[in-house]
C-alpha cells in the first residue's frame, strides 16, 4: 500500500446481505440460506465476504439474515464471535426482526439496511461497504475504499469485466473513459461494451461503497418513494447514477491472488452445476482458487476433529484418495476417492467408491455404494450398494439431476427410496 494512504477500513463498517434463499440451488437450500451452504471442505459461502472484510482491516461487521437463518446464525455465533468491543470491534447478526413495523420483513436489499439505520448510526462509521454474502472470491476492500475517496464518488460499485454477451444476467454499468457510471442497466439483452474494450462489459458484483451519511439519506429518500422495490440494484444505484456521481471499481484492481492464481477468481455458485464445478475445481493440482494462501486466510468455524484416517490395504479394499480434499474427522475405510471433496466427519465404508463428488459433513457412504458426479447434503447415510451417476434416466426418477448431469442427494430423497 502506498505510504500516502492511511487505512480507511478502520473507519468503515461492512454490511453483509445474507437473507437470500438461493432457489436455483434447489433442495440444497430447503433448510438453509444460500450463504450458509457448505463450501471448500470446511467453510460456508458467507465466510468469503466476511474473511475479505476482516483481512481488509474492517473491524465492524453487520450481517442481515432472513430466509431459514438458523444454521447461518449458528455458524456465525460459533465461528465469528471473536470481535472485542473494547477494541472498537463489533459483529452484529441482524435478523428481520420487524423493528420498524410488526408486519414488515425485509422487502429488499436496501430495506435490509434501512431497517437497521439506528444500529449503524450508533457505531457512526464514516463509510459503509455493502456486500453480498453468497459469492466466492478474495478481495481487498481497502483498495476500493481508497478509490472511493480519491474519486470523491457518491457511490462506488464493484464490477467484474466479463465477455459482453455473458453479462445478460447481471446489472451492467455503462461507463465513460474514467469509469464514471453513466447508466445502469438491469439484465440487458444487448449489454453495453467498455470504452476501449468493446467485447467486454462491466457487470455489478453487488458490492457498494458509500459515505454513511449519504447512504442513510438515500435510504430514507427511497423509503418515502412510492413504488420503490427497496433494492440497491433496482432503485438506489440507478438514482445515484442519474442524480449524483457513481464510479465503477474493477475487481481486477483489488482481487487478492496467491502466486499460483493466474486469473482474478469470482464465482456465483448459485446453481447446482456452478456449485459442483467450483467445488471440484478445488481438487486440481493448481486450482484457480488457492485455499492454502496464508497471506489471505479463509476464516471460519473450525470444529475440533481428529485427523482424517485411511484404513485397509487389500486388493479391492484399499482406503485411498487421489486428487481429493479430505477434511478432519473423515475415515476412508477400504474405499476409494477420486477427484472429490469430503467435508468433516464423513465415513466411507469398504468396497465403496466416490468420484467427482462433493460430500457434505457427517455423511456415511454405505458398503459397496458407488457415487459419481454427486452432491450429497449433510448428515445423510447412503444405503449399502446404492449406485448413483451411472444411469441418468434411473437417477432422474430418484434424485435431482442438473442440466449437466450432477445428482443432488438429500435426506427426503433417501427416505423415499425405502418406501
Amino acid at each position: 500500500m502506498s505510504s500516502k494512504y492511511q487505512p480507511i477500513a478502520r473507519d468503515a463498517m461492512a454490511y453483509v446481505l445474507a437473507g437470500g434463499r438461493g432457489s436455483r440451488l434447489a433442495e440444497l437450500t430447503d433448510k438453509r440460506a444460500k450463504p450458509a451452504v457448505h463450501f471448500g471442505g470446511k467453510a460456508r459461502i458467507i465466510d468469503f465476504a466476511l474473511s475479505n472484510a476482516l483481512n481488509s482491516g474492517i473491524r465492524r461487521i453487520g450481517v442481515a439474515t432472513q430466509y431459514k437463518a438458523h444454521s447461518l446464525i449458528r455458524h456465525l455465533q460459533r465461528g465469528w464471535n471473536f470481535f472485542r468491543p473494547e477494541r472498537n470491534e463489533s459483529f452484529d447478526i441482524l435478523p428481520a426482526s420487524q423493528r420498524i413495523s410488526e408486519s414488515q420483513w425485509y422487502e429488499g436489499t436496501a430495506d435490509a439496511v434501512f431497517q437497521n439505520i439506528d444500529i449503524i448510526e450508533a457505531y457512526a462509521p464514516e463509510y459503509m461497504v455493502i456486500l453480498a454474502g453468497d459469492h466466492v472470491y478474495k478481495m481487498d476492500y481497502e483498495l476500493m475504499l481508497q478509490q472511493h475517496c480519491d474519486t470523491e464518488a457518491d457511490v462506488t460499485v464493484g464490477c467484474l469485466e466479463v465477455p459482453r454477451m455473458e453479462a445478460v444476467g447481471f446489472g451492467v454499468m455503462h461507463v465513460d473513459e474514467k469509469d464514471n457510471i453513466t447508466a445502469f442497466v438491469e439484465k440487458p439483452k444487448d449489454p453495453p461494451g467498455i470504452p476501449g474494450q468493446p467485447d467486454m462489459a462491466l457487470a455489478s458484483m453487488g458490492i457498494y461503497v458509500f459515505k454513511t451519511k449519504f447512504l442513510i439519506e438515500q435510504l430514507r429518500r427511497d423509503a418515502d418513494t412510492p413504488g420503490s422495490k427497496r433494492d440497491f440494484g433496482g432503485d438506489i444505484i440507478p438514482y445515484v447514477v442519474k442524480h449524483g456521481k457513481a464510479v465503477a471499481h474493477r475487481f481486477s484492481s483489488s482481487c487478492v491472488r496467491a502466486e499460483s492464481e493466474l486469473e482474478p477468481y469470482w464465482r456465483d455458485v448459485g446453481t447446482i452445476d456452478a456449485y459442483w464445478q467450483a467445488s471440484i475445481d478445488l481438487t486440481d493440482v493448481v486450482p484457480a482458487l488457492d485455499l492454502y494462501d496464508r497471506s489471505w486466510p479463509l476464516w471460519t468455524y473450525s470444529e475440533v476433529t481428529p485427523p482424517a484416517k485411511f484404513v485397509h490395504n487389500e486388493d479391492g479394499r484399499r482406503g485411498s484418495a487421489t486428487s481429493s480434499l479430505v477434511a478432519g474427522g473423515c475415515i476412508v475405510s477400504g474405499s476409494s476417492l477420486h477427484r472429490s471433496l469430503l467435508f468433516s466427519g464423513v465415513r466411507t465404508h469398504s468396497f465403496s467408491s466416490v468420484t467427482d463428488s462433493v460430500i457434505m459433513p457427517n455423511c456415511e457412504i454405505g458398503r459397496g455404494a458407488r457415487l459419481h458426479k454427486c452432491v450429497v447434503d449433510s448428515g445423510i447415510i447412503i444405503p449399502t450398494g446404492l449406485i448413483v451417476g451411472e444411469n441418468p434416466e434411473h437417477d432422474a426418477q430418484r434424485f435431482r439431476v442438473s442440466d449437466n448431469g450432477v445428482c443432488l442427494i438429500t435426506q427426503p430423497m433417501i427416505d423415499a427410496l425405502a418406501r
